[in-house]
């Protein structure tokens, strides 16, 4: 990597920049859940000291063990530095948007991940996943090749850019979309680099203790208090300490719907996924109904608000972030942790079970039927009944955008079954690179795939890697011949798409190397036995089973959600 400029970039929400451009927060992530790099060897002495070398020993020591590669004329240099590196596996994916989505799911599982493109052609191609990556505070490190040093103030044009000698294009580019971005010309490095320390963010103990007072008034006053977990849970690392203050406080707990799996669903207190309008059965009812709601890392888009729809009032609200507590309409307190003001509060609260109660006495059972005839058509309500009894701890789920988004809602997940979906920035076909992330960091697990047609379309490609890292996936592919998501929310000729032989694109993917077994299934009957040879005989392969459905089978919550956002994205403008 002599005489090149690389531009790095870390994705997730804290602005600080760190040494050697290594994010505060996805740092101590990893640096907390990963005890088991053998550093020793990727931090000995060597011959030639380069940024390649550097960033690789980087990498290793925050906890990175793969990373997602697509090669290009301006980063071959640093990928040969990446592949020398003991502590490192660099993974070559089919395209870089595919890549930036591999990355998005391992920093799910692992708590952070790393990927490298080339200049421009790369790097813009990459823009798209990183910015889904941004949206969910996760932390990706992106590191994109740059021309040779020479070519800066030279005035030369280069391949794989518009036609300017303008380098600085790209890295703008990735500027609103990271926490940090750095082009950094050919430095020297030491050939022992000091330790990385990183010191973790501290509250204030003084307005900690005056916020924890503060909102344990609030809620001490209130008759019916509920807490609701948001998806800023994870970048605060705070799940933990809102588990804490649930078991102290005995109030209901719902999830918002992007968190469900974040709290165990076997908790005696929790109530279900709060979504408006389209939420768990009683579970609004009681939320919007109580008099002070503690809310921990709230995103309120149009998805998650329905259409900014819900019934909550901000002065009975308590505001969790993970640097601040805001409490009804009155004070502030910033430079306050989420997890160190939820541990602190659950020592102030008095026990007060009343909103459970009056949850317990509304809540009705309703046992539902969602059997098909053994030769009938496939439900979607019966595949997903089907999928629920594959989940066990060892099991983690990913929802595409769309139709799965809604039905995984209505699982109940066991103690230690995760859910993964990007809800907030719901990039269409997200969830195959995912998939190839996830598991690759996670292979205790077996990843739990629901990905409709349309988004399969757009990233299929990248079965290709999951079968050359041996991954053991089940991906339920739901053909229903088109984007139901788009048709409910603005139906029209653009939201179908050409149906595929998808078995057998995926046969040819495989080619003979590796192992892979696919299936075609119509009716329930056939989807069972499938799903018994996928968790019994076929679970050292890659599996994936096509499910036959209806083009126009949903679900209620679907219509619901996507009517409302229909309305609130075509209202007229407001006139002065």
């Amino acid at each position: 990597m002599e005489g090149t400029v690389n531009n790095i970039v870390t994705c997730d929400s804290i602005k600080k920049a760190m040494p050697y451009q290594i994010n505060q927060k996805s740092s101590k992530l990893s640096l907390d859940q990963n005890n088991d790099n053998n550093l020793s060897a990727s931090f000995a002495p060597k011959q030639c000291s380069t940024i390649g070398h550097h960033l690789a020993r980087r990498l290793v020591e925050v906890g990175v063990k793969d990373v997602f590669s697509v090669p290009g004329d301006f980063n071959l240099g640093l990928l040969d530095h990446l592949v020398a590196e003991p502590g490192l596996n660099l993974v070559g994916c089919c395209n870089e948007l595919n890549a930036g989505y591999a990355a998005d799911g391992y920093a799910r599982s692992r708590g952070v991940a790393a990927c490298a493109v080339t200049f421009t052609v790369g790097g813009l191609s990459i823009l798209n996943a990183i910015a889904g990556a941004y949206s969910d505070d996760l932390p990706v490190i992106c590191i994109v090749g740059g021309p040779n040093s020479n070519d800066y103030g030279a005035n030369n044009i280069l391949h794989h850019t518009i036609g300017l000698p303008d380098f600085n294009q790209e890295l703008r580019c990735f500027q609103p979309i990271t926490c940090y971005q750095s082009g950094i010309p050919h430095p020297t490095f030491l050939q022992n680099p000091m330790p990385l320390f990183l010191s973790p963010k501290l509250s204030n103990q003084m307005a900690l203790e005056l916020a924890a007072e503060a909102a344990a008034e609030f809620l001490n006053k209130a008759t019916k208090p509920v807490m609701v977990g948001g998806p800023k849970l994870r970048p605060a690392r705070a799940s933990s300490s809102f588990l804490e203050l649930a078991e102290a406080s005995g109030y209901p707990i719902a999830v918002m719907p992007s968190v469900k799996g974040f709290f165990p669903e076997n908790h005696p207190h929790f109530i279900g996924t709060y979504w408006g309008t389209v939420s768990t059965p009683f579970c609004a009812e009681t939320v919007e109904s109580s008099d002070a709601y503690l809310i921990a890392g709230p995103v309120f888009s149009d998805c998650t608000s329905v259409g900014y729809s819900l019934l909550l009032k901000k002065e009975r609200t308590i505001t969790v972030q993970p640097h601040s507590v805001t409490i009804g309409n009155g004070p502030i307190f910033g430079c306050v942790e989420m997890k160190d003001f939820l541990k602190a509060l659950a020592n102030r609260v008095k026990r007060n079970a009343c909103a459970y109660e009056s949850y317990k006495r509304i809540r009705v059972t309703q046992e539902v039927s969602v059997k098909c005839d053994p030769k009938e058509e496939i439900k979607v309500s019966v595949l997903f009944n089907n999928i629920e009894k594959m989940l066990s701890g060892e099991t983690t789920l990913i929802a595409e955008t769309g139709v799965p988004w809604f039905s995984c809602q209505q699982l109940k997940l066991p103690q230690g079954c995760g859910l993964e979906l990007e809800m907030q920035y719901g990039s269409t076909g997200w969830s195959v690179g995912a998939t190839l992330g996830y598991a690759q960091a996670a292979p205790n697990k077996r990843v739990i795939a629901c990905i409709g047609d349309g988004s399969f379309q757009m990233t299929a490609q990248e079965l290709s890697t999951m079968l050359r890292c041996g991954q053991t996936s089940i991906i339920f592919l739901i053909n229903n011949g088109g984007y139901s998501i788009e048709a409910a929310i603005h139906d029209g000729p653009y939201n179908v798409i050409k149906n595929w032989n998808y078995t057998g694109l995926v046969d040819a993917i495989h080619n003979g190397e590796g192992k892979c077994w696919t299936t075609k299934v119509t009716c329930e009957e056939e989807l069972v036995a499938a799903i018994v040879r996928a968790t019994s005989e076929k679970r050292d392969c890659l599996c994936f089973i096509e499910v036959i459905v209806h083009k126009h089978d949903t679900s209620k919550e679907l219509l619901e959600l996507c009517s409302r956002i229909s309305a609130a994205s075509i209202r007229p403008p407001n006139h002065i």
